[in-house]
């Protein structure tokens, strides 16, 4: 199945990197399976933001909170952006996740990919971007 994403999140995405740099932007994804609807940008706590990003951990807990308790969204994944790469995962990105199939969209040079975070690494997710 492709995915769709939101136009919205989409723009999120994309405003969200161009506002960061030369820092490296963060967010949580929000959504169903099928549909990415709203791309939520956090603050990056990593100590070195221009190489690495750390979402927000309060910002985190309380999105994985509402998820969990029915008041939010579902958590479909993370994103970040490579303000000086390629729109791809980095070594860093390999090491640091937590192959939980969870999606990770990154953002470099006006272009989003998709990702899937999966047992065996990270796998490319095609999407849709469409209204609402």
């Amino acid at each position: 199945m492709v995915p769709t994403l939101s136009r919205s999140a989409h723009a999120a995405m994309l405003s969200a990197a161009h506002r960061a740099a030369p820092y490296e932007a963060c967010g949580i994804l929000l959504g169903t399976a099928a549909h990415i609807r709203t791309a939520a940008p956090t603050a990056n706590v990593a100590a070195d933001p221009t190489r690495h990003f750390e979402i927000d951990p309060a910002a985190l807990v309380a999105t994985h909170r509402a998820a969990r308790d029915g008041s939010g969204p579902q958590v479909i994944g993370y994103f970040h952006s490579h303000p000086n790469g390629l729109a791809r995962p980095s070594a860093t990105d390999q090491t640091s996740a937590a192959r939980d199939g969870r999606v990770w969209a990154i953002v470099a040079n006006d272009a989003i990919t998709c990702w899937r975070d999966g047992a065996d690494g990270f796998e490319p997710l095609s999407y849709r971007v469409v209204e609402g």
